[in-house]
């Protein structure tokens, strides 16, 4: 069958039938039609027309929580406890410390805290470094860079 504009059809299942609303208790959206009991909503144009409106109602509007929230990522905080798991002399990179699972795929920075105790001479490089868990890293022999 040829392709012309008399046999032109919509896709199975892309239209559908209206739903008729407000036509009596058995169509199942009958009397209020869906819209609730009463209100600005349930009533003709009420969504628009019965708004409050000027500078007042906006500020109103806002959340009243104070302060500021940085939408930045937080750097993943990893212990000296945990670094314990790598093998002495190893390189701890962030590609290393997702091999170890203690760090997930999404998360793109880490920074090591300075809870614990390390023993095992290790060499860091690119994580950022508390003071105290600096001066450990560098007593226990290893190095950062």
């Amino acid at each position: 069958m040829s392709l012309t504009i008399h046999t032109l059809k919509p896709a199975h299942g892309s239209r559908s039938k209206s739903r008729r609303i407000g036509r009596g208790a058995g169509s199942g959206r009958g009397k209020t039609a869906g819209k609730g009991t009463k209100g600005q909503k349930s009533r003709t144009g009420g969504r628009k027309k019965l708004k409050l409106k000027g500078l007042k109602q906006m500020l109103l509007a806002f959340p009243k929580n104070r302060g500021f929230r940085s939408r930045r990522r937080q750097a993943h905080a990893i212990t000296l406890t945990n670094l314990e798991k790598f093998e002495a002399g190893s390189s701890v990179t962030l590609d290393a410390l997702r091999a170890k699972d203690m760090m997930t795929r999404r998360e793109t920075s880490a920074k090591i805290v300075g809870t614990g105790k390390l023993t095992k001479a290790l060499k860091l490089s690119g994580i950022a470094v508390t003071a105290t868990a600096k001066a450990a890293i560098e007593a226990a022999g290893g190095s950062i860079s």
